[in-house]
């Protein structure tokens, strides 16, 4: 405003003196009169104080300046207004915290950008089916990288079914007698941070910039190597795995867990010289790069058998149980099979699980509790607690250690309940052998009176097959798309699935969403209670990677946490209907 000062005060009003507001001369003059007292006679030090106090006490209290500050106040009396201290600190704590989640936030979007952008340069390369029967590639970058995959004991996994359930029970067991573990699965349900797993978790955003970065210009000069010489650049699966092997040196790691890709003998994965090797039930899939026949699927599988390691091999067809046994014999390998060196003595089903009894080669372990469904899971754990046991030695294991191991265990995607009334389960079954197991634990799990699914494969899937073995126990189909173009398509699979449960039996709806809502809609249609109401999501891992998301789970999220109360075994979020419509997430504590 014109013709004031920056106070608000007409510099020419006539009562300032000198520019000093009128009010406040007598304060003034009578800290002066202090003063003057301290020049000019000597007077009682506590009276000095006292006046001076009182002075300055008056100045702040009327001074246009500063307002009676309470703060200011209390530093001249030498006292502090706790409550007021309290609340200013509370403040300030606030402000700082606020600050500081924003500043985490924009790191994390920055981070997230960085993942998506290394991960969509390594997805431009050749795709993770694509497999050149050579290991040369792969040995050539992790020997200029100075071989990390041998600076750690490891335990490798192949199989057709059940491969990643058993890698995490494993990686459970081994974390529980206090190993530090790394774990390499694919594909992924969520996040592609989730093939690279240290202790348990998906490898931290920080982590996996890191590992690309480190291995990024071996990565060229393969690639630059292997093109002048008329080959292909490294893989997609190629590149994570060297980038796995990389991160478990850099760690580093007590222990490795490492899924294969797809087949055995010529994947990526089979770089490693693993003391234990385990072998899931196999069975056609993958024919088009593995093979036509169930023998010739197991021959590359039986691929990842080493010389002078221990073998463990799930119940299997016998000609596939043959072709496996002869390879051990060949390498002079120690072969520990399902029905013969160790079994499932006994399983009774339990609230979020099983309880099992287990016989090992060393010891037998009664009423371990394992929160999975299925039988399946039941001979899972038993291989993975026979690997464990190979891996350390050969002898029996604490089984206080052993149950807590085995009740840590999860498994995402598989026989995953993830809402109830109606139930709804994620399962990731996308060969009729995986179906087959899925309808078994499925009915032997849950009472359910009334079941929709809802499916959606890849294009190279056996669609016919996997719908054919749960027809006897699914009442109603709904099929919907998944993205990608691996995908089948919806037309497509309608058409199949309405030869197989028959039109009346069939929905088709565009979107995971709307296909989840119809499944629900009709689970609840009958007069059964809701609870005997079940809604079945298999087909894909993509497909149960999807509906996780759309449930809000998260993959930084895994297993049990102390001092979590369970619903139902399980932990974790949980999401919410409205309408028939998925509303909202929440997480029960």
């Amino acid at each position: 405003m014109a013709g004031e000062s920056f106070f608000g005060q007409d510099p020419t009003h006539e009562d300032q003196q000198g520019g000093i507001p009128a009010d406040l001369i007598p304060y003034l003059e009578a800290a002066d009169e202090v003063e003057d007292t301290e020049a000019g006679e000597s007077t009682d030090p506590q009276a000095e104080e006292s006046e001076r106090e009182a002075a300055l006490r008056a100045l702040v209290e009327h001074s246009l300046l500063l307002g009676p500050d309470p703060s200011v106040l209390a530093e001249i009396e030498g006292e502090v207004d706790e409550d007021f201290a309290d609340d200013a600190a509370e403040a300030r704590d606030e402000r700082a915290s606020h600050e500081a989640a924003l500043a985490k936030a924009e790191e994390d979007v920055a981070l997230d950008a960085r993942v998506q952008e290394i991960y969509q340069s390594i997805v431009a390369r050749a795709p993770e089916h694509d497999i050149d029967p050579t290991l040369d590639r792969v040995k050539l970058a992790l020997d200029i990288l100075g071989d990390p995959q041998n600076f750690y004991p490891s335990i490798h996994i192949t199989g057709t079914n059940g491969k990643t359930s058993t890698s995490r029970m494993i990686d459970s067991l081994l974390t529980a007698f206090g190993m530090k573990t790394g774990r390499f699965t694919s594909p992924h349900l969520l996040d592609v941070r989730e093939r690279i797993s240290l202790e348990g978790h998906p490898i931290t955003r920080e982590g996996f910039a890191r590992a690309w970065e480190d291995i990024e210009p071996y990565v060229g000069m393969v690639d630059e190597r292997s093109q002048e010489e008329g080959g292909p650049r490294l893989s997609f699966f190629e590149v994570f795995t060297i980038m796995a092997y990389a991160a478990f040196a850099d760690y580093p790691v007590d222990a490795a867990v490492v899924e294969v890709g797809m087949g055995g003998r010529w994947d990526a994965t089979n770089v490693i010289d693993a003391g234990v090797s385990v072998i899931t039930p196999i069975a056609l899939d993958h024919t088009k790069w593995l093979g036509s026949t169930i023998e010739e699927i197991a021959r590359e599988k039986a691929g990842i058998i080493k010389p002078g390691q221990v073998v463990v091999i799930m119940a299997q067809e016998e000609e596939v149980l043959d072709i496996l046994l002869e390879q051990a014999r060949s390498v002079d390998a120690i072969a520990r099979v399902e029905g013969r060196d160790f079994e499932v003595v006994d399983r009774q089903m339990g609230v979020g699980g099983q309880m099992v009894t287990i016989r090992t080669p060393s010891a037998v372990y009664e009423d371990v509790f394992v929160p999975l469904f299925g039988q399946y899971q039941a001979h899972n754990a038993a291989a993975a607690l026979v690997a464990v046991e190979a891996f350390m030695g050969g002898r029996g294991l604490d089984g206080r250690i052993v149950e807590q191991g085995l009740m840590n265990a999860s498994s995402p995607g598989r026989m995953q309940v993830v809402r109830h009334s109606p139930t709804i389960i994620v399962d990731a079954a996308h060969s009729p052998a995986g179906a087959a197991t899925l309808r078994e634990a499925v009915e032997s799990s849950f009472g359910f009176a009334r079941i929709a699914g809802v499916y959606a494969a890849m294009g190279d899937k056996d669609v016919e097959g996997v719908l054919s073995e749960v027809e006897p126990f699914i009442d109603h189909l709904v099929v919907t798309q998944m993205p990608g173009e691996r995908a089948a398509d919806v037309a497509r699979l309608a058409e199949i699935a309405e030869e197989v449960f028959g039109p009346d039996r069939v929905d088709v709806r565009e979107s995971l969403a709307d296909a989840v809502d119809r499944a629900a809609e009709v689970a609840e249609a009958g007069a059964q209670p809701a609870d005997r109401s079940g809604v079945l999501v298999f087909g894909s891992v993509m497909l149960a990677g999807e509906m996780l998301a759309l449930a809000g789970h998260s993959p930084r999220w895994e297993g049990p946490r102390p001092g979590w109360p369970h619903r139902g075994g399980r932990h974790g979020w949980e999401f919410v209907l409205k309408g028939g419509t998925i509303d909202h997430a929440y997480k029960y504590r």
